[in-house]
């Protein structure tokens, strides 16, 4: 990979009492300032969102997946269609995630070889084969700015030898997806693996540090473990994972867990928990989730969440949202997709602005003493 393309990140300010740290990710199409969330366009969509609004709430990147993205149109065809960005329409950073995750937790009647990964569609049955070097092809196809190494992702919960030989995979298909990517103008970023074991865990952000990638992944974790078991392992890595390079903690993005993971330095989330519950009728609020559904809102004039400039908070009352999302109504989704992508972005910023003026420690103390009560 060319220097000049490389993606390159700056550390501008190092919080005195934790790990929290104030970035800019230089990308291709942009720069990222980090701390930040991504929210997640699975299928080259935010769920229910334009590109348009999703700009407006203030995103700077999105995240997409390869492995459904692969499936259906087919890379091809979006490369045919001038990349990813020009497909959905948005000119600012993109990272793909390589489909790993999904190969190991959508797809059926796996079968994992040295070569690669034996799988049938979760679509259709069909049969698919994908290699570290074919998944760098597809993403290369598909033109995001970061793409993710093809990584091996074992479950929750698993033995050490599993974990160790998942790991050890992981590694040497590392290497392949680094000696396979031609792309000039994209970044391929590795994926610290290891379960909850500690020595895997440090073994594999020391061998990945080794390949001197652009960025790391933190894979395998929000898995279903209890949290402080995974803020384990992050404290554990965190002192192996080189400095000067973006950390992204994949799949993560309820707040407390934000907040717990920039306290460890972590620089990049993604998740698809704000839009999942939205369409649900569950929305974040500063004092905690609230469940729109329930009765006594029925009759609300309020907003979702009084604190909150979001554009469903500014224009909607809670009585009308309730009444869309009993009525099934497809605006209802949107309204509260709004609001929660809103709210995690919004966050984040507050984050970067509390480490900028050193008081980040207080500034989590105080979100979590309100977002524990019940709104």
């Amino acid at each position: 990979m060319s220097d000049m393309y490389r993606a390159k990140f700056e550390v501008h300010k190092e919080d005195p009492r934790s790990r929290a740290r104030l970035g800019t990710l230089h990308l291709p199409h942009g720069d990222v300032q980090t701390p930040i969330f991504m929210p997640v366009g699975t299928q080259a969509t935010v769920k229910a969102m334009s590109p348009f609004e999703m700009e407006e709430l203030g995103t700077q990147i999105l995240l997409s997946n390869t492995y459904h993205l692969y499936l259906r149109p087919g890379h091809e065809l979006i490369k045919n269609q001038g990349g990813l960005h020009k497909f959905m329409h948005w000119d600012k950073p993109i990272l793909t995630d390589s489909g790993g995750f999904q190969v190991f937790s959508l797809a059926t009647l796996r079968k994992i070889k040295e070569e690669g990964v034996e799988f049938h569609s979760h679509l259709d049955g069909s049969k698919c084969f994908i290699t570290p070097e074919y998944d760098m092809e597809i993403q290369e196809a598909l033109g995001a700015d970061i793409a993710m190494a093809f990584d091996e992702c074992s479950p929750y919960p698993c033995d050490y030898d599993r974990a160790k030989a998942a790991m050890g995979r992981t590694h040497r298909w590392a290497k392949r997806c680094i000696q396979a990517h031609t792309k000039e103008d994209q970044s391929v970023f590795g994926i610290v693996q290891g379960a909850f074991y500690k020595d895997l865990r440090i073994e594999s952000a020391k061998t990945l540090a080794d390949m001197d990638f652009p960025g790391y992944g933190i894979g395998g974790l929000s898995v279903g473990e209890p949290k402080p078991v995974m803020y384990e392992m992050l404290e554990e890595i965190e002192g192996y994972m080189p400095r000067e390079k973006p950390r992204y903690l994949m799949g993560v993005g309820s707040p407390d867990c934000l907040l717990e993971g920039v306290e460890r330095g972590i620089d990049m989330f993604d998740c698809v928990l704000a839009t999942r519950i939205a369409r649900n009728g569950t929305c974040f609020t500063k004092y905690g989730r609230l469940v729109i559904r329930n009765q006594k809102y029925a009759n609300d004039p309020g907003p979702l969440d009084e604190h909150c400039d979001c554009p469903t908070c500014r224009n909607y009352s809670r009585a009308y949202i309730r009444h869309l999302i009993k009525a099934g109504e497809i605006l209802g989704a949107r309204l509260t997709s709004t609001h929660n992508l809103y709210f995690l972005i919004n966050m984040m910023t507050e984050i970067r602005q509390a480490i900028a003026e050193d008081r980040f420690l207080e500034y989590k103390k105080e979100f979590l003493e309100n977002y524990n009560q019940n709104p």
